[in-house]
Order: structure tokens, then sequence, then C-alpha cells
């Protein structure tokens, strides 16, 4: 669906790119596939971390932000977690595992995005949470 290079559609940049590729993009749902590589920022242990998880969710929501933006041809904006609810982890990823992760935007209030989002790897969901976003300008 989309290019190889994940950061046309984010504004994170390695070492903290928590995403890999853009999967699907509608405006309402963004799905990413990430593999957690050894080395990775935000891995220990050979597993990726809370954090990681967090910041996948994030980064997935603002690919969709960002490939919506990019296909009216503005600018990819910064957007800021402003709270996380409800997080809910069963499983950290191991180091290798290829995790694919779903992102449902529940409501936008101005420039609150207030959304819904799931881990998974092999059908098994790992963690998932609510997040409010606040998009910058």
């Amino acid at each position: 669906m989309v290019d190889q290079d994940i950061t046309t559609y984010i504004p994170q940049r390695d070492p903290f790119v928590m995403i890999g590729r853009l999967v699907s993009a509608d405006g309402n749902t963004t799905r990413t596939r990430f593999t957690v590589l050894e080395g990775n920022l935000l891995a220990e242990n050979g597993f990726l971390t809370e954090p990681g998880l967090v910041e996948n969710i994030a980064q997935t929501a603002a690919a969709g932000i960002g490939y919506i933006c990019r296909a009216e041809n503005r600018p990819v904006p910064v957007g800021y977690i402003g709270a996380v609810q409800n997080l809910a982890i069963t499983q950290l990823p191991a180091v290798g595992e290829v995790i694919e992760t779903e992102v449902t935007v529940n409501n936008q209030v101005f420039d609150v995005s207030i959304i819904s989002g799931t881990i998974r790897s092999n059908g098994q969901v790992l963690a998932q949470c609510e997040m409010k976003i606040f998009i910058g300008k």
C-alpha cells in the first residue's frame, strides 16, 4: 500500500522509530508492522519494553495522520502523548518477533485525537490501551 520509508509518515527518526511498515490507513483505522531488532533503544533483556509498546501505538497513530497529510500535500505534524489509559500488557515481544498494531480513532476534538490501540503477535493480543494525542500545528 505505501512506500518503504516509514519516516515519510512520522516525525520520529532513528534510533527512536518503533514501527517498520505502514500496512493500511483509511482515516479511522491504521495498521503497522514492526520487527523488534536487537539493539532497539527500547528493548531490554531480549524484549521490547512497556515504553516501547506504548510508543509503538503512538507512532502507529502518527503514521495514519501522516499518511493522510502526505496524500493531501500537507506537512506531517508532530504529536504528543497527553494521556494513556487502561493500559493492559499481557506479554512483551521478544527480539526477532514481528508485532502488528492497529489503532482506531475513537474521537477527534480540535487538535486532540482519542485513540484505541492493540498490539498483536501471531494473533495473540500483547498490549492494548487508550490514548489522548495532541497534534501540533
